[in-house]
């Protein structure tokens, strides 16, 4: 019996968040034990790195179980692929230590958030970015991004995952950049709270548009007894993109 670590990515539109719930919402977790248990996984649970929401999809989500698996890690990863559906991947399968937790073990987290500024629908498109109309400014959103680097008090922005937990995060990176006629806001920090990055984007998208909502952003990453008001990005522009462990 072996510890093994995968790293998955999934389509999340279908899903009702990552975390397994009651039989009849279709989950990340629920479909991916499903396709554990036909290769003889005999767990309670798997262990993740995090639980994305409905609708937040994946390329870097991290697992962790223990499997009777006689064969190579690589040929375990053919074989997860080969019963899991097809919104759900495994991208690589290696063994770790036991002890090895996804979520405890993380440094930190990347995420991206895509916008298309166009003012008719895309349908093609939509399944993974947010659209909005008028274009926000990418001068405005990039300053914006620079206030959120370093430590903070997010409590503005987002709960804690547990009850009474510390809304404090250390971001050490975020920035927005352009990718063809898309604008991509990348955030890498030691922890994310719930909706955190979501709620982010929307007051940032706010805060360009209006000097007023400018300082207000400003004041609310000081002040942890101010809250943002505004609305919350929708989920099908987010993606975890990577969790990055000690080397």
């Amino acid at each position: 019996m072996e510890t093994y670590k995968s790293i998955i990515t999934y389509d999340g539109t279908d899903f009702r968040g990552f975390q397994r719930q009651v039989e009849e919402h279709r989950t990340v977790q629920g479909e991916f034990e499903r396709g554990l248990k036909r290769l003889g996984w005999t767990e309670g649970s798997l262990k993740a790195a995090g639980r994305t929401d409905a609708g937040v999809h994946a390329r870097g989500q991290v697992v962790s179980y223990a499997l009777n698996w006689r064969s190579e890690a690589q040929d375990l990863t053919r074989a997860l692929n080969a019963n899991l559906p097809p919104d759900i991947a495994v991208s690589n399968t290696e063994i770790v230590p036991p002890d090895f937790h996804p979520r405890f073990a993380a440094r930190s987290r990347k995420y991206t958030y895509v916008l298309i500024a166009q003012e008719y629908r895309d349908p093609l498109r939509e399944r993974y970015s947010w659209r909005l109309w008028p274009e926000p400014s990418m001068v405005e959103l990039r300053k914006l991004a620079k206030l959120l680097i370093g430590q903070h008090d997010f409590a503005a922005f987002g709960q804690a995952p547990v009850d009474g937990g510390h809304t404090n995060r250390e971001v050490f990176a975020a920035s927005w950049h352009r990718k063809s006629d898309e604008m991509v806001f990348s955030i890498e920090a030691n922890a994310f709270l719930y909706h955190m990055v979501r709620r982010l984007v929307a007051a940032m998208v706010s805060a360009s548009r209006s000097k007023e909502h400018r300082v207000q952003f400003a004041e609310m990453l000081q002040d942890p007894t101010l809250r943002w008001k505004g609305g919350i990005a929708p989920p099908n522009g987010l993606c975890l993109e990577q969790v990055i462990y000690a080397a």
